[in-house]
């Protein structure tokens, strides 16, 4: 009788133990810049990111178990991301990391996990380097991926836009010094290149410059019609401010930083009209955009119902629910087998960008491809369509593009 006493009581420890892990939250990396220049987008991913967390929670969770942030500001400093990337790895024990706002950061950080083999998702940061930092054959598995609009798609298309649509003959390049504006710079010299068509001026500034002065005298003497740029929000700001003070207004055509808040705000009347490409535009104009659009406003309170980063909110909130379907796909928090998931995804998962089906193989790690993002334009304080168009066709999902078989790609087209 008391050998059977114990067993109980030894079954019931048991049960109680592996009830209580079993309930063990699953920790998922948040990082992020939440201060300064690069907040507006770090803090709206964020916030995308703890939008989706709580709604699948509510829901039962994954495998049973709920979801868990653990959020850590990276200041948009590189030395500060790697600190971050060992803590959530180490002492952590994340299952994943979403973020990374800064292609700098982005570069300097994301090798820790893959050494680890713990996935990175890149929710925000465009460098079109940061998925291609361990390719095969040196690296046969990579554990980054992105759900963002690369800067190999967004800079053809900012050439395009000006001189394909709007018939721009001499535009000069502002960009930042950091990776983001360099690298991005450089995809934009490749674009033009690509048209027959050269800048007229090249001009960097640093982060934190407030005088763009000389770089702006610069484009006006070489007689450029429109600016392209590659920078973030404040600086786009003073780019915007100094052509005012110079009395001299051309067009802005950047990428899709152009529509952070704190350029909308601090160029005031001078960064209306500027034009970027967008995953993202915040309009109710699907039933899943209408129910994340309510449910960030009414959670966050942003100022004037208005996301600082429309963008940056939206991929962080899908990022999620790609990071989930994984895991509940792999049955598992492995990250090789999380890992393996995502290059297979056997789900279709619906979010506010896009509806992801099959977004990921082991060779291409890109969800977002040339054909989803559309044309943005600062129009009364905010970003709308830039072209009635794209706003007509807003409720249509666009998808991923899907490779042509080579085979398939010689055959003559059926008429």
């Amino acid at each position: 009788m008391q050998r059977r006493t114990h067993l109980t009581l030894l079954a019931s420890l048991m049960l109680t133990t592996g009830l209580a892990f079993a309930a063990d939250p699953i920790k998922v990396g948040v990082t992020g810049p939440y201060t300064g220049g690069s907040s507006s987008m770090g803090v709206s991913m964020r916030d995308g990111v703890k939008l989706a967390i709580s709604e699948i929670n509510k829901a039962g969770g994954v495998l049973g178990r709920q979801l868990q942030a653990v959020e850590r500001d990276d200041e948009a400093k590189n030395e500060r991301g790697v600190q971050i990337a060992q803590e959530l790895i180490n002492k952590e024990k994340v299952v994943a990391t979403l973020g990374f706002i800064n292609t700098g950061v982005a570069l300097a950080s994301q090798r820790f996990y893959q050494e680890a083999k713990i996935p990175v998702f890149n929710n925000v940061a465009t460098g079109s380097i940061v998925t291609q930092q361990f390719k095969a054959p040196e690296f046969p598995d990579n554990y980054i991926f992105r759900n963002a609009a690369h800067d190999s798609i967004q800079a053809p298309m900012i050439v395009e836009e000006a001189i394909g649509r709007r018939g721009f003959k001499k535009v000069a390049i502002l960009a930042d010094s950091t990776n983001y504006g360099q690298l991005g710079r450089e995809d934009l010299e490749k674009a033009l290149t690509a048209k027959g068509v050269k800048a007229v001026a090249v001009e960097k500034f640093n982060v934190k410059d407030v005088d763009m002065t000389p770089q702006l005298l610069k484009a006006k003497e070489a007689g450029a019609e429109a600016i392209l740029t590659y920078a973030i929000g404040p600086e786009l700001a003073q780019i915007a401010n100094g052509m005012t003070k110079l009395g001299w207004k051309v067009p802005m055509v950047g990428s899709w930083t152009l529509s952070m808040a704190n350029f909308i705000d601090n160029a005031g009347p001078g960064g209306e009209g500027a034009r970027m490409p967008q995953t993202f535009i915040q309009e109710a104009n699907t039933v899943k955009r209408k129910a994340f659009i309510e449910g960030y406003l009414k959670t966050f309170k942003p100022k004037n119902n208005r996301i600082d980063s429309p963008v940056s909110a939206a991929q962080g909130y899908d990022s999620v629910y790609l990071l989930a379907a994984a895991i509940k796909q792999a049955g598992s928090t492995d990250g090789v087998k999380i890992r393996e998931a995502l290059e297979n995804l056997q789900t279709k998962v619906e979010g506010v960008v896009t509806t992801y089906d099959k977004p990921f193989t082991h060779d291409d790690h890109e969800a977002i491809t040339a054909n989803i993002p559309v044309f943005g334009e600062v129009k009364g304080s905010k970003v709308v369509y830039a072209y009635e168009e794209d706003r007509q066709k807003g409720a249509d999902i666009r998808t991923k593009a899907v490779k042509k078989d080579a085979a398939a790609a010689k055959q003559p087209a059926k008429k």
